[in-house]
């Protein structure tokens, strides 16, 4: 189908004084001081209208068409255009969906470089390009105006001097990753004045900061703040998209986070006050898919400005879409005007709000062409990039399409999210036994993941708990999802979380099972921390946050899914214990090595040397012990006259006598960490035998 009813026409403005051609770079609006340069790439499109409102976003005011076209970039100039323009986009052209084009100039678009919208979006069937429920389903064309219900793009001055701000550089080796939502993490805080809870300035108050100081966290890394929709089906089941993995707008800072109407400068106000104290800000950022969907989704950007060209459509029947992400859709970044604005989104992000690195959602589909290539036109323009090649880059090194698993493949320059870690950590701990090679592994950085390409031990960001799956508390106290409360019958969320309930599915008033709890979240995080690589730590894992058994709140914009702070100061609360840990990672540069550990050196020393409990070097035997649940090793001091470390993991049900090992330089081992008891004083001289108790971490210091 590709005729449909013209639409009511409007007085539209004289080009005389008031429109020019303008130009087509830089795309989206801009306001060079005197007019707005209003550019929109379309290369199958045959005409453009731009729409104009009024301040309400309720009335469209002006419709003009767009004069000039240049390599595929519709442009106009209007000189009587100033910041605070409402605006959204009119595309015309075919509707053909089995040849890929969905245009309907019923819908109104916003803009795809918008960088603030404006009004409140309301569901309605009048958002999709076809008649919902007709029988020939989005084969059918839709006549509606969907104008009213729909988000208006908004002409912004981004424009912006930080005078006094400069940003922290935290180098990779003592970067300490703290995962958070902006919402979740202060809208139960007592600490934060209440009209600011759950917002960007909440997130930047003195109790905010003072307490990621005292973890010890260097760089917070926030959940998607683009501009994003919540989909029709929370919207029916009375929920809404909490954790915003449903970009509508790559530009545009999400409003809901705002105070007032400026929400571009509470997220500014945001940033300078965490780079002032020395924490870099890390955006989680969402560009393998948007929210409109699959072929039975909403016309509201892409698919009608040119779905052909900023979609992965199906070889052969391009009527249907690629679903490398599991959302309907997947955008196509190996198209050079897709990647162009990927890259011109990444841009602002730095330089117009200072953002200092990126952690990129389904990484894999981001360098799909369609099969994954490490060398995809995306990482070649990252890293020539001047700007981006020196940020923080780091990828989910998957998606769910074929061949999308592909950790340890990105190119160097990037880090990633290492779920071997992760899997290896928690079944460690949960009590699984033979694991002795896969810890040791995670303890030195996953090196056969990540060492190759001259990649660094910087690559692997270490993980035990993220905002999807069971937070730290439930881990140690469920062993199945509870997820009912998301409405799909318990169906979402993995089933694999490789947890333990420690003898009660859910709270326990049990001491036994409330100290075991506890013992076991301190060894995970005493591991993550020792770990060389880069670690990360959930929100709300110090203060035993709990979802209630549920792995995948992505729908609870509620208690569930915000952070519980009432244990913070309590028995459960392990800010202390963490900065404790923070500090010691500080402490000893073993630990934040920038180079892999090589074990036996060529001269006869060691970098590492892994002992059994008796301080013998392990032997092949040792390694595969089937049921072992103990490692200790020795990190060496990367200078001379450094302290050495000891360490042992002891996961077993009984205590492990172990014999303090020789080691060159070393008359005694001080201990400096115990999660089993308190560290006695004194020290112990090598050859020394001593109980490590069950379940326990322990670090001991070499000195002379």
């Amino acid at each position: 189908m590709s005729s449909h009813r013209s639409l009511p026409s409007f007085s539209f403005l004289k080009s005389s004084g008031h429109t020019g051609a303008g130009a087509p770079y830089p795309l989206g609006a801009t306001w060079d001081g005197r007019g707005t340069n209003f550019a929109l790439f379309s290369a199958n499109a045959t005409r453009v209208e731009l729409c104009l409102f009024d301040r309400t976003g309720k009335r469209e005011t002006n419709r003009i068409p767009l004069p000039e076209r240049t390599d595929n970039v519709w442009h106009v100039y209007l000189t009587t255009m100033t910041p605070g323009q409402l605006y959204g986009y009119r595309v015309h052209g075919p509707y053909e969906p089995k040849a890929g084009h969905r245009f309907n100039p019923n819908k109104l678009l916003i803009d795809p470089y918008s960088k603030q919208l404006a009004g409140q979006f309301t569901w309605s069937d009048a958002h999709f390009g076809y008649r919902t429920g007709h029988k020939q389903a989005d084969l059918s064309f839709d006549r509606r105006d969907n104008a009213r219900h729909m988000f208006k793009s908004v002409v912004v001055d981004v424009a912006h001097t930080w005078t006094h701000e400069r940003r922290p550089r935290i180098a990779w080796q003592d970067t300490v990753f703290y995962e958070a939502h902006v919402k979740g993490l202060t809208e139960q805080r007592t600490d934060v004045p209440k009209g600011l809870r759950g917002t960007y300035r909440g997130l930047a108050e003195p109790g905010m900061i003072t307490h990621l100081r005292k973890l010890g966290v260097t760089s917070i890394e926030l959940l998607p703040v683009h501009a994003f929709l919540d989909d029709r089906t929370l919207i029916d089941r009375g929920l809404h998209n909490y954790w915003g993995y449903n970009t509508l707008s790559f530009f545009a800072p999400e409003a809901r986070y705002s105070v007032g109407n400026n929400v571009i400068n509470d997220f500014r106000a945001m940033v300078g006050a965490l780079h002032d104290c020395g924490i870099e800000v890390i955006l989680d950022v969402v560009y393998n898919h948007t929210a409109e969907g699959s072929e039975l989704g909403p016309t509201l950007c892409y698919r009608g400005i040119d779905n052909a060209s900023y979609y992965w459509l199906t070889e052969g029947n391009p009527r249907y879409y690629e679903n490398f992400t599991g959302t309907g859709n997947a955008l196509k970044l190996a198209h050079p005007r897709v990647l162009q604005m990927v890259m011109d989104s990444l841009r602002l992000w730095v330089e117009a709000f200072h953002v200092d690195g990126f952690r990129f959602d389904l990484a894999t589909t981001l360098g799909r062409e369609p099969e994954f290539n490490s060398n995809a036109p995306f990482f070649a323009a990252i890293r020539q990039d001047p700007v981006l090649s020196h940020a923080k880059l780091i990828a989910e090194p998957w998606d769910v399409g074929p061949g999308g698993y592909q950790v340890g493949d990105f190119p160097t320059g990037w880090s990633e999210w290492n779920d071997f870690y992760r899997h290896t950590a928690r079944r460690f701990w949960r009590g699984d036994g033979g694991l002795t090679g896969d810890i040791a592994r995670c303890m030195t950085a996953s090196s056969a993941q990540f060492h190759h390409s001259g990649r660094g031990p910087r690559t692997s960001i270490n993980h035990v708990t993220v905002h999807d799956g069971f937070t730290l508390a439930d881990w140690a106290s469920y062993e199945h999802k509870h997820n009912d409360a998301n409405g799909e019958d318990n169906r979402d969320g993995t089933d694999d979380n490789q947890s333990t309930n420690c003898g009660a599915e859910g709270p326990s008033d049990d001491p036994e099972i409330v100290a075991l709890r506890r013992r076991l979240r301190e060894n995970q995080l005493a591991t993550l921390f020792l770990a060389q690589g880069v670690p990360l730590l959930l929100a709300g894992d110090e203060v035993a946050n709990s979802q209630d058994g549920n792995n995948n709140t992505y729908c609870q914009d509620n208690p569930t899914g915000w952070i519980d702070w009432s244990k913070l100061g309590g028995e459960d609360d392990l800010t202390d214990f963490i900065g404790e840990m923070t500090r010691l990672r500080q402490r000893f540069p073993q630990l934040r090595s920038r180079h892999w550990m090589k074990g036996h050196r060529a001269d006869g020393s060691y970098d590492v040397k892994w002992l059994t409990p008796a301080a013998a070097e392990m032997q092949e035997s040792d390694w595969n012990y089937p049921n072992a649940r103990f490692i200790a090793y020795v990190l060496a001091a990367p200078e001379a006259g450094g302290e050495p470390l000891y360490i042992v993991l002891n996961d077993a049900v009984h205590p492990v006598k172990i014999t303090f090992p020789h080691w060159p330089g070393v008359a005694r081992w001080f201990l400096a960490l115990n999660t089993a008891s308190d560290p006695p004083a004194g020290s112990h001289a090598p050859g020394i035998t001593w109980n490590a108790e069950a379940r326990s971490v322990l670090v001991f210091t070499g000195q002379s």
